[in-house]
């Protein structure tokens, strides 16, 4: 697989997941998420749900499995977020590695293209789903209503970086 294939996301959200359309991922035959958390359902230095993406998880939770999956090392932060609503999750998950993924993977026990991974960074969560087989969302970073950040550097950059090697990202 190609740089570019492999940064290429299945789907390039223009909003952050709170405006993801669930049934869209139905439609794709997707039975379980594993979700970022830093930026993707929370954001940076919360530990609190925004009340819409808390609203989008209750919605989602009776049709996906869903995992929390996040590279931050912190069981206090990310295990708050994971208790509002009673899911598993993973910490220090060292994304785009595979590893680990695999652990989760096999615990769901389903298909790759039935498992959708989203999040709000190209070189760590869509590396790492696509890796996998997965099927890869890319948010934009959640801001503490919910809704896109207005601005978010890192995630230009990591867009302009995977033009650069031919993903046909919008940005």
């Amino acid at each position: 697989m190609t740089s570019r294939h492999l940064l290429q996301p299945d789907w390039e959200l223009q909003t952050s997941l709170a405006g993801l359309p669930l049934q869209r991922l139905l439609d794709q035959n997707i039975k379980a998420l594993v979700l970022d958390v830093d930026r993707t359902l929370i954001p940076r230095r919360q530990s609190q749900l925004p009340p819409a993406v808390e609203q989008w998880l209750i919605l989602a939770k009776p049709h996906l499995r869903i995992h929390l999956f996040s590279n931050n090392p912190s069981r206090r932060r990310i295990g708050a977020v994971a208790d509002q609503l009673d899911l598993p999750y993973t910490i220090s998950a060292g994304k785009p590695r595979r590893s680990t993924l695999r652990r989760v993977l096999a615990e769901l026990d389903l298909p790759p293209r039935q498992v959708a991974v989203v999040g709000d960074r190209l070189f760590t969560d869509v590396l790492v789903g696509n890796r996998l087989g997965l099927f890869t969302v890319l948010a934009k970073p959640v801001d503490v209503h919910g809704m896109p950040c207005r601005v978010d550097h890192l995630q230009r950059l990591e867009v302009r970086l995977a033009r650069l090697v031919g993903a046909d990202l919008k940005g």
